[in-house]
């Protein structure tokens, strides 16, 4: 008896082992492919102009030109543009996140009349494409002065729906025993806000950060209606000027851009990292 439960336990730990292997292997070739752009975009940017468009493609390099990468600082003022992009960036982030989290808990905690209503309105703004209204947006912004500004691209992302309804949500599923208590304790609504239901949602603050940020670094759209003048150029913008007259820029210069543009995101995602891995165990969250 003691044999068989022996050698069943094995067989139970051999089949487990290897079904994780394969896993492990599979997810591998995954990750490869989904790094194979990547890896692509790298090496063409240490590349010799004349190889950029060879038939048929080399992976690597005939010859490593690292002062491809030097020539993006000299050719045009890459720090001020990255610098813009920066400040951009990082002011939406901090306000919407700061308006958003005061509307969903708003939304989620509180209790006023056509709360419903109002939360269905301000959701008909994701049915709504933002070319539809810039227009009008625009004349708005340049009856205020912010025209050729990098507030006009800050300005108009201070909230964002989608940021409220998935901060709703969250916020929604944390048990209301944890506001009736700070209640009883003597709270105030402004610091059950900042001390209790802001705490409990830095997973889902991390990941709208993450996606605003992203949108936001790579806005072209904005910057190419609100902004006329080289001086206030974002990254998006100031990556036009690298593709030269009819797009006949070097291919190696603008990929070379590209990578450095892409270090920004990258430490953002890496830093962020265990606040997403904070939603599991908020998820299981009881009361």
């Amino acid at each position: 008896m003691l044999e068989r439960i022996t050698t069943k336990y094995r067989n139970a730990n051999k089949s487990a082992f290897w079904s994780q292997a394969l896993l492990i292997i599979i997810m591998c070739i995954v990750s490869f492919f989904m790094f194979m752009p990547f890896l692509w975009c790298f090496s063409t940017s240490l590349r010799l102009p004349a190889d950029s468009f060879n038939l048929p493609p080399a992976f690597f390099p005939t010859e490593w030109r690292w002062d491809n990468y030097s020539y993006v600082f000299t050719a045009f003022p890459f720090v001020r543009f990255f610098k813009n992009s920066l400040i951009v960036t990082a002011c939406i982030s901090v306000f919407q996140i700061f308006f958003s989290t005061l509307a969903a808990f708003a939304f989620a905690k509180l209790k006023f009349k056509g709360k419903n209503v109002l939360f269905v309105y301000i959701l008909s703004g994701l049915m709504l494409p933002y070319q539809s209204y810039v227009i009008a947006q625009f004349f708005i912004i340049n009856y205020m002065g912010f025209y050729n500004t990098l507030v006009a691209l800050i300005l108009p992302y201070f909230a964002n729906p989608f940021g409220i309804f998935l901060l709703r949500q969250h916020m929604s599923s944390i048990p209301d025993s944890y506001m009736e208590a700070a209640i009883i304790d003597g709270c105030s609504k402004w610091r059950i806000y900042w001390n209790i239901i802001l705490p409990m949602s830095t997973s889902s603050i991390a990941v709208v950060v993450f996606m605003k940020f992203l949108e936001q670094w790579n806005n072209f759209f904005a910057a190419l209606i609100y902004i006329n003048s080289e001086a206030y150029f974002t990254l998006p913008m100031g990556m036009k000027t690298l593709q030269g007259f009819r797009s006949a820029g070097n291919l190696a210069h603008i990929l070379a851009g590209v990578m450095i543009s892409l270090v920004v995101p990258t430490i953002v995602y890496a830093w962020g990292q265990k606040y997403l891995l904070k939603s599991v165990a908020l998820s299981g969250l009881k009361s």
